[in-house]
This record gives structure tokens, sequence and C-alpha cells, in this order.
């Protein structure tokens, strides 16, 4: 600690000279200790006023007054003084690297040493110097905006993406810090190397496909070391998907497995979960989760418990059969003792809508049961999802290329037509609830049906010149089924319902190609600027615990989800008087008006409602009990 001390104080001494030399104002360091932050060895910094309150402080002195303090930021909000974080960062190195850029930003942004030696520069020191009671960031009083902690996304479908586009901009730029990969039990990892050609196709629908990446990563170690080579921007962790588990244990068939393949799929759980995966994922409405039946789900959820891990599951039916399918997933949680967390809660249809109280039920009885229940939502009235979902589930059967082989036959069309228009018992039906009329195509991966994109499908069928049925299986013929979509499914009526309900917290499930879901883009900000500011359904700080504390406490994230002393500086600022969604359903890519700054451990990602370019994100792994980095 000795030596970290002496390597700091030589830096502030350092960038002081630098300052005094720019200024042309003597800077005075002041010999004091730096101030640690409870438990974990980090540090906490800030700007302004002296905010020890206990332990020690390191001040740059200007004319007798503080430029910078290190201490505590120990109001979430503050009218008056609008206290606000500059950076924090972890012990040794990384610590005196982040000491040196928090020393030497100011003003707009820029470094001390750089080609900003301006006027602007002599200004803002000035300008601190002589308000030592007002906390800046960068530059810019805080007064008036929200300091939250970082967002965190506990739906997310950026998998493929981190790993081209690391930067993330529509998650960062609505405040989200932190998200969780790994969703509706397929996803990248694991992957043996025989089943990369057929798993790309399955997995396109959902997170896209690139030729631009080595698939011969294998399994999570070996996909989060992927990201970690990256440098993401920002805090990234991975739920090991049931499907991936199933395939590299029995392959894809619609069968139960046999004992040998069961005790396999716990040992790749296990193996999985030591390589740093927070929990399992599932999805039993898409092929070949489908398949599944309890005792197998129950079985691997058992291994998932010993590491008090999270079981995230897209449940059965959020439908005709929800109150079923909600009692199937409560079983899971009593005999596996494993966290449960439903995906998207919500109940779709208007035939089901007087299943809601009983749904909330079922919650409020495994909760007294003891049982660990919580839900994401996102905070519209409409889904998005892989278009292959309005097919029966048996044209799935096989997997992808059976799919393709199922659409090219006259025959096997009918059936699936009159599958569609009839039903099947335990099947959510997606055209029986959103209407052909209600539901619209996202995204494609040719060129050739671009024209597709932003169409519903009844729309498209008036395009094609052809029944809207045929229409679409051509369409997912054609795409090879990776071909994303969007559908209306219920009231702004039973979104707030669920809102308020303790169990909730916030996510986007966003699937990223193609012309999106807005909640890409808005999912945060909507429930800011809507749910709170303008139909008063929540309470600000109830809003900010749903997207920061409830889901970092759920998902067992150590030092974030909160703003206190010992925990990693993910910092969302924003104005909560013009925070809202700008992306619409015809024009989603859109970034969101008020989140003013984004810090992720520390590294200011977004300043002025601008991406900086800044990427300091890392990939967090479950180690004993707790997802750390």
């Amino acid at each position: 600690m000795k030596s970290i001390l002496r390597e700091i104080r030589d830096t502030v001494q350092k960038y002081a000279g630098i300052m005094a030399e720019v200024s042309g104002v003597d800077v005075e360091v002041t010999d004091a200790t730096l101030f640690r932050v409870a438990g974990t060895g980090l540090f906490a910094a800030g700007v302004g006023q002296d905010m020890s309150q206990e332990g020690y402080t390191y001040r740059l002195l200007l004319d007798g007054q503080p430029i910078f303090v290190m201490g505590q930021l120990h109001r979430l909000r503050q009218e008056n003084t609008g206290y606000a974080v500059v950076a924090a960062f972890t012990r040794t190195r990384e610590m005196h690297r982040s000491l040196s850029r928090m020393i030497a930003t100011v003003g707009s942004g820029t470094l001390v040493g750089s080609s900003a030696h301006t006027e602007q520069l002599r200004k803002e020191i000035a300008k601190i110097a002589r308000s030592p009671s007002t906390v800046l960031i960068l530059g810019e009083s805080a007064t008036g905006l929200v300091v939250a902690p970082g967002f965190i996304d506990t739906h997310s479908h950026s998998d493929l993406r981190i790993l081209e586009e690391p930067e993330v901009q529509p998650k960062v730029m609505q405040g989200i810090t932190t998200e969780i990969l790994g969703q509706d039990g397929i996803s990248m990892a694991p992957l043996p190397v025989e089943y990369i050609s057929p798993w790309r196709k399955n997995l396109a629908g959902l997170d896209g496909d690139s030729d631009n990446i080595n698939w011969e990563f294998k399994n999570t170690a070996g996909y989060l070391a992927m990201i970690d080579a990256v440098k993401p921007g920002l805090n990234e962790c991975y739920l090991v998907p049931h499907v991936n588990i199933r395939m590299e244990a029995m392959g894809l068939e619609n069968r139960q497995p046999n004992e040998e393949e069961l005790e396999k799929m716990r040992q790749i759980t296990r193996r999985e979960m030591e390589a740093g995966a927070i929990g399992l994922s599932t999805s039993l409405i898409y092929m070949p989760c489908a398949y599944s039946e309890s005792k197998e789900i129950i079985e691997m959820c058992k291994v998932v418990a010993e590491y008090d891990g999270i079981f995230v599951i897209h449940q059965r039916s959020e439908a005709d059969t929800i109150l079923d399918s909600m009692e199937e997933v409560i079983r899971i949680g009593r005999e596996s003792g494993v966290k449960i967390h439903y995906s998207h809660f919500k109940v779709c249809g208007k035939k089901n809508w007087d299943k809601i109280d009983k749904v909330v039920e079922l919650l409020e009885k495994a909760e007294a049961e003891g049982i660990r229940v919580s839900f994401d939502q996102y905070p519209y009235v409409a889904g998005s999802t892989m278009l292959g979902v309005i097919l029966p589930p048996w044209v799935h059967d096989g997997g992808t290329n059976k799919v393709i082989e199922r659409l090219h036959d006259p025959e096997l069309r009918k059936k699936m037509v009159y599958d569609i228009e009839h039903g099947i018992p335990g099947w959510d039906n997606f055209v029986e609830f959103a209407g052909l009329d209600g539901i619209f195509v996202t995204s494609v991966k040719t060129q050739k049906n671009q024209d597709a994109v932003g169409l519903s499908l009844t729309q498209l069928g008036q395009l094609r010149g052809k029944d809207p049925y045929e229409a679409t299986f051509d369409l997912l013929m054609e795409e090879e089924n990776a071909v994303g979509m969007v559908d209306f499914y219920g009231t702004e009526e039973h979104v707030q319902l669920f809102m308020k309900r303790p169990e909730m917290n916030a996510c986007t499930d966003g699937l990223l190609g193609g012309k999106p879901h807005p909640r890409v883009y808005g999912a945060f900000p909507r429930i800011l600027g809507k749910y709170v500011r303008e139909d008063k359904a929540l309470t600000l700080e109830e809003a900010v615990y749903k997207m920061t504390k409830k889901p970092a406490t759920t998902f067992n994230m150590e030092g974030r989800g909160e703003i206190k002393v010992g925990n990693y500086a993910d910092i969302t600022i924003f104005n909560p008087d013009t925070v809202i969604d700008k992306g619409t359903f015809t024009d989603p890519v859109q970034f969101p008006e008020g989140i003013e700054y984004v810090l992720v451990n520390g590294g200011v990602t977004v300043a002025g409602g601008k991406h900086t370019g800044h990427r300091s994100g890392v990939v967090l792994r479950q180690k004993d009990k707790k997802v750390v980095k």
C-alpha cells in the first residue's frame, strides 16, 4: 500500500506541475494519504468540496481551495450542490492510470499535455477554485441532474455484436453499463466444432451471423476470452444456454436424454459454471429446448444451485397455458433449489388477460414457499423474437436445415397453416394472439428480401401478390429462417401492473439487427420518461432501483448497482426533465434524449450525451457464488 501511495503522490505532483504551468497559478499538493474505500481496495474520486467523512483524502489545492478531491459520493441526488462522480478506479497500476486520467481531465474532457493548452482550460480551473462547493462533471455542473448507478440490462442479445462492435452503443447510450448475455437457451457457447455450421443457422435469427470471427472458441471459457480480447464498452455477464449444453451432450434430436447423456449435461453445466457463467438460461418455446421435460432441466439446475447461480427462463407458455407453465417453473425451483427468473414477463393475447390475477397469485405463492422468484420486463406492448416461432413445433424438429426442407414441401405447408389456424394444445401461437397484421418483419440477412423489413405479414402477402402464409413461408425459406419480428400482444395497463411488482427489474431483450424493436435503443429512458415523469406509474427512486440495485442483488453482482463506498464507478447521470426514448416501430434506430454522462468502471463513455469512443467494460464471471470482475 505504501508503494502505491508513493507512486500516486508522484503522479499527483507531476500533474500539479503541469496544471500550474498551464494555468499560471501555483498548485500545492497537500501531504495526505489516499482515501481508501471500505472492503474491496477500491477508490472513489470526485471533484469539488472536501467529502472526507472517514478515512483520508488526497487534494490538489489552488489558492488554498480544493480542485480535485477523492472521497465518498454519498448522495444519489442533491438539488443544491448536484453531487456527481468523475472517476473511480481499482488498486495498483490500473488505479495509477485512472488517477492520471482523472487529474488531467477538465473542461471539455481533453487531457492536459495535449493540444488542449487553451484559455478554456484556465477558465475551468479558475471556476473550480472559485466554487469549491459545486461538484463538476468534466467542467459542467451536475446541478439538476440525477446521478444514479449504472443501469443493468438483465436480458440482452449482444452476444455476437459485442465481438464486432464492442462499444455496443445502443445500450450504453441509454445508460446501461452492464448486460447479461446467453439468453433464451440459445447463444454462442458451448459450441462443439462439428456443430458450428448448423448452429450458426439456428442462431442467426436471434443474434445474427458473421464470417468475421473465429467460431472455434468451443466453450464458455473460450467465448469469454474473446470478449476480454475486444475490450468491451460495458460489463458483460454470460448465462450458459440450455440448447448449447443439450447439443454437446446429445445433438439436436427430438427425444429425451438417456442417463448417460443426462450425466453429461450435468458435467457440461458444471464446467461452464466453473468457467464463469452466472447461471443457466432456457426458452421452452424454441427448439430443441422445447423438447425437454422438467426432469432434464431440474438436473442441470441442481448444479447451478450449488453456485447460487440463477435459472433464467422464457417459460413454455405466456398465453393459453401460462398457469401450467408457471407451475412447471416453480416446481423446477422447488426441486432444484435454484433461483428462478422469468424472462420478459407478460400475458399474451386478449383471451388470456383474465388469467393475470392468478398469475400474480402464483408468484406470491412461490415466494411464500421460500422459492426465490424474480422477473424482467421491457416497457412496451409489443415483443420481438425470431419469425420462425410462428411455425408449429414439429416443423423445427432436427434444426434449421430440416425447417428449410419442410418449407419446400407444399403438403407440409398446408399442415402448417392448419395447425396455426386451429392451434396445438400447449403451443404459444403467435398468429392467434397477435394476428398476421400485428406481426412485423424486422430483419433479414439477404439483400433480396430487404423490401420485407418493416412490413406486417399481411402487407408482405400484398407485396408479393400471395397469400400471407405463403409469402411468409417463402421468406423464411429464402432467408434460411434468419428473420426477426415484432409482435403486438398486450395493453399499457398490464405493462404497468407488472412493472409495479416487487419481483420486476427492467431489461431491453432487443435483437440488434435490421430494423429492431425500439427497446434496443430506448427501454430504460422510456421507463424514466414515460412511466416516471409522464404517467407517474413509478417514482424516480423506484425506477432507478429496478434498473440498478434490484438486478444487481438478483444476479449476485458484487460492487455494482449502488453508489456507495467500495463499489465500482458504474454511473449514469441523466436529466429527469428531458430523458425519454426517441425510437418508434417505424424508425427505431434513434438514441434517447437526456442521458448526459455514463461512466463504466470509472471510464467516461458518454459525455454531454455523446459517445466518447472510450471502452472500459470488463467480463464479469461467477466466482465463489458472486459475480465479480
